[in-house]
């Protein structure tokens, strides 16, 4: 027995389970272990925690340490707010683009004085920090029309879907 090797925890490849029986008892046994995780940790640490499920067949199963319909309404305001926050971010970028648009005219100035009748060269430095702008301009954008979706739909815990029947 001393010279036996042990293989300790091995890792399990995650894939789809093909058949039914065995998603199924899985997918009981993943749950309870879920719910359980989700309740340890709002315990230690005093958070609001809410995981929704639908099974393999369709049926709805929630879990919250206050009621998941008060979670629900607590992560949409947060998504409406990080909506106020894009106006925010924007007008911030007005700020950097106004003061670069600055900088730009006192250098074109400068070199027309400087260098009467030579063509102004292009400044790159001034080009890439444009793009950057430019760039995080689109990203606002993005996550401005990704919490007005949010905003948009709306939850009713208390329709369930229709169990399939298998025929």
């Amino acid at each position: 027995m001393e010279n036996e090797t042990k293989k300790g925890k091995q890792k399990i490849e995650m894939k789809l389970i093909k058949s039914e029986r065995a998603c199924a008892v899985s997918f009981s046994k993943r749950k309870k272990t879920l719910f359980d995780d989700a309740k340890k940790f709002a315990t230690q640490n005093g958070a609001d925690v809410g995981v929704m499920l639908f099974s393999p067949g369709g049926k709805p199963y929630c879990y919250g340490s206050t009621s998941v319909e008060d979670i629900i309404e607590n992560f949409l305001k947060m998504k409406v707010e990080e909506k106020s926050n894009g106006f925010e971010k924007l007008k911030d970028l007005h700020k950097e683009l106004e003061t670069c648009n600055e900088k730009e005219k006192k250098r074109v100035l400068m070199h027309r004085i400087l260098n009467p009748g030579l063509e102004i060269p292009q400044d790159k430095h001034m080009e890439e920090q444009k793009l950057a702008l430019k760039l995080r301009v689109e990203k606002i954008k993005k996550e401005t029309q990704n919490s007005i979706l949010m905003e948009h739909l709306k939850f009713d815990l208390n329709v369930a879907p229709e169990p399939q029947d298998e025929e």
